[in-house]
């Protein structure tokens, strides 16, 4: 599709916001943002972005919480699908990639039971970007030719197979801090050595961005201080943050990061 197009009302837009730096957000992500009439949107979403929809647009927060869920999924889902039905143009803007442990797989599904048009924006996943601004490569000629993106968060899920992912390369946790000291023994009941690497990375990619590394031996003991959001890295690759973290978190951040709105209309975005 033309990320020229302009926005449609009555269509549900389910937007990846990325990892937490506003500026991340892609192309189509941002121009459609600024044309909506609803946006409704998650607790790791940077409130710069929430912002840059027209003064008139209507914000309404959705946000989930360890723990603490603002508003349940299906009235997440019934509150999508009448904003729709009422011509509005609805921006879901979702943390990372909407269909990346984001719940948008569900929300698709019921627009599409609803009949409502709909149209998914890929954003920048934290599983990636987030191991990337601490200098960690997922894959690495001659450390790791594969990884594995696994939620550690199993409260609607089974209990994934720890065993089989101790095999299976480089694993990307997301949303297993809680749970990390328990998770590193099954990775190693699973037959990874105690001195496996395990980088841990807070508020990725924001100016909150702190790394804890260790082994998974002692990670949940070096990383009982942390909150969430957090990365879990475990594998070899881990190894390389010490080598290659490039970004240092500003002391004094922007109020904004997103590109700055054009003269044009928002959808005239440059190629």
């Amino acid at each position: 599709m033309n990320t020229l197009t302009l926005a449609q009302p009555g269509t549900v837009y389910l937007v990846g916001a990325g990892p937490g730096d506003p500026s991340l957000i892609t192309v189509r992500g941002l121009s459609l943002l600024r044309q909506a009439g609803v946006v409704v949107y998650d607790r790791l979403v940077h409130p710069a972005l929430p912002a840059e929809a027209p003064a008139g647009a209507e914000r309404i927060y959705v946000g989930k919480a360890p723990g603490r869920h603002s508003c349940p999924q299906a009235t997440i889902n019934a509150l999508l699908i009448a904003q729709a039905r009422a011509g509005k143009v609805v921006v879901r803007l979702k943390g990372g990639d909407p269909f990346v442990f984001g719940r948008g797989g569900e929300e698709a599904l019921a627009l599409a039971e609803a009949g409502v048009p709909f149209e998914v924006v890929p954003g920048v996943t934290s599983a990636v970007s987030v191991p990337a601004y601490a200098g960690i490569p997922v894959t690495h000629r001659g450390l790791s030719s594969a990884f594995t993106v696994v939620t550690g968060h199993t409260c609607d899920a089974a209990e994934p197979d720890w065993a089989a992912l101790a095999r299976a390369g480089t694993l990307v946790i997301l949303m297993g801090l809680r749970r990390l000291p328990e998770i590193a023994r099954h990775l190693q009941d699973g037959g990874l050595p105690p001195a496996t690497p395990v980088a841990v990375i807070h508020s990725g990619t924001t100016a909150g961005q702190a790394v804890v590394t260790g082994t998974l031996a002692d990670i949940g003991e070096r990383t009982r201080h942390l909150a969430s959001p957090a990365t879990i890295v475990v594998g070899e690759v881990a190894r390389l943050h010490a080598a290659l973290a490039w970004f240092t978190p500003p002391a004094d951040p922007p109020e904004t990061a997103v590109p700055a709105r054009p003269a044009r209309p928002a959808l005239a975005v440059p190629a």
